[in-house]
C-alpha cells in the first residue's frame, strides 16, 4: 500500500485536510516543547552549588495563552472531525445499496440485481454507494484507503458505510482488524467503472435472481407464508409495508422495523414480540445464513403497501 493513497472519493480531500491539520498542530507543539526544553535547560542551568534561583513571577497573559490556545485548537479539531464523521454516517437518499458479508478469510458481496462477487467490488463512478455489512464469524473491518473510509464488520449486527468514487480505476480494500491466522489474505479490489460500463458488467455473466427474488424464494422455503399473510389474516402480523415503520410491541414499547429488528425477529423471535400476537414463532437460527437473512430483509423491504387510486390522486 502506498504511503499516500490516491484521493478517489468525495471524502478523501476533507479527511486528508483534517489529517494534515492534526499533524501540523501536534508537530508544531512537539517542536515548540523540545525547543523550550533545550533553551530553558541552557538559560536556567545551575551555575554554582550555592546558587539560589530567582523568584518567578506569574504572568497572566502566559497563563491564559497556554490554556486558551490549546482549548481553541481542540474545539476546531473536534468540530472538524465531527462534521466529517456525521457526513460519513448519513448516506444520501437513493444510494446504490450493496450487501457485504465478511468471513474468515474472504469478502462476499452481492448487488441488488443478484450479481455476486468474492473479494471484488464493482461500482459506478459518481454515484453514492452504501455498503450494508455483517460478519459470519469474528470482527472484521472493511477499509478502502483510496476512499478514506473504514468500518467494523460485526457478527450478529449490521453496520454500514458509504462513499462516492470520483475516479475510475482499481483500488485495494483490506480487512484492517486482525481476525485470525490468515487475516492478511482478507483483501480485494474495488473496480470503479463508468456508469455505462457498470451496467454492461451488471448485465453480463450468469443471470441469477435479484436479492428480492432470492428472499421471496427463501420466504416460501422456510414456510413463512403459513403465518405471515399479506392481508393480516394469519397467526403472525403481515409484513407488507412494515419495513421502516414503528412497530408496537407486547411490552408496550415501540421499535423501528429496520434491518436489525428483522434479523433479530428471524433468529430470536421471542425477544421482541409484536403486540396482539403470541410468541409462537420458531427460531431460524442455523437454518439460514447471513446472506439468506439479507435476502429476506430485501424481500420484506420490497413489500410495500399498494397505492390506492385515492392516494395516487392525492399525490402531488
Amino acid at each position: 500500500m502506498p504511503l499516500a493513497p490516491p484521493q478517489a472519493s468525495t471524502f478523501a480531500p476533507s479527511v486528508d485536510h483534517l489529517f494534515l491539520f492534526l499533524v501540523g498542530v501536534t508537530g508544531s507543539v512537539a517542536i515548540l516543547v523540545f525547543v523550550l526544553i533545550f533553551v530553558f535547560a541552557v538559560k536556567y542551568r545551575r551555575r554554582s552549588p550555592d546558587e539560589v534561583p530567582p523568584k518567578v513571577h506569574e504572568t497572566m497573559f502566559l497563563e491564559v495563552a497556554w490554556i486558551g490556545i490549546p482549548f481553541l485548537l481542540m474545539l476546531v479539531m473536534f468540530g472538524w472531525g465531527a462534521e466529517i464523521y456525521y457526513e460519513e454516517f448519513h448516506p444520501p437518499p437513493g444510494s446504490l445499496e450493496i450487501f457485504v458479508v465478511g468471513k474468515q478469510w474472504m469478502w462476499k458481496l452481492q448487488h441488488p440485481e443478484g450479481k455476486r462477487e468474492i473479494d471484488e467490488l464493482h461500482v459506478p463512478v459518481g454515484r453514492p454507494v452504501k455498503l450494508t455489512m455483517t460478519s459470519e464469524d469474528v470482527i472484521h473491518d472493511f477499509f478502502i484507503p483510496a476512499f478514506r473510509v473504514k468500518k467494523d464488520v460485526l457478527p450478529g449486527r449490521y453496520s454500514s458505510l458509504w462513499f462516492e468514487a470520483t475516479k475510475t480505476g482499481t483500488y485495494h480494500f483490506f480487512c484492517s482488524q486482525y481476525c485470525g491466522t490468515n487475516h492478511s489474505e482478507m483483501k480485494g479490489w474495488v473496480v470503479v467503472m463508468n456508469p455505462a460500463e457498470y451496467q454492461q458488467w451488471l448485465s453480463g455473466g450468469a443471470g441469477g435472481e435479484t436479492m428480492e427474488q432470492a428472499g421471496a424464494r427463501l420466504f416460501q422455503k422456510l414456510a413463512c407464508t403459513n403465518c405471515h399473510h399479506p392481508d393480516n389474516s394469519g397467526r403472525a402480523p403481515t409484513l407488507v409495508g412494515v419495513y421502516g415503520r414503528p412497530v408496537k410491541l407486547a411490552d408496550g414499547s415501540t421499535t423501528m422495523a429496520d434491518d436489525a429488528y428483522i434479523r433479530e425477529s428471524i433468529l430470536r423471535p421471542a425477544a421482541r414480540v409484536v403486540a396482539g400476537y403470541q410468541p409462537i414463532m420458531p427460531t431460524f437460527q442455523g437454518q439460514v445464513n447471513e446472506e439468506g437473512i439479507l435476502q429476506l430483509i430485501a424481500y420484506i423491504k420490497s413489500l410495500k403497501i399498494p397505492e390506492s387510486p385515492e392516494r395516487m390522486k392525492a399525490a402531488p
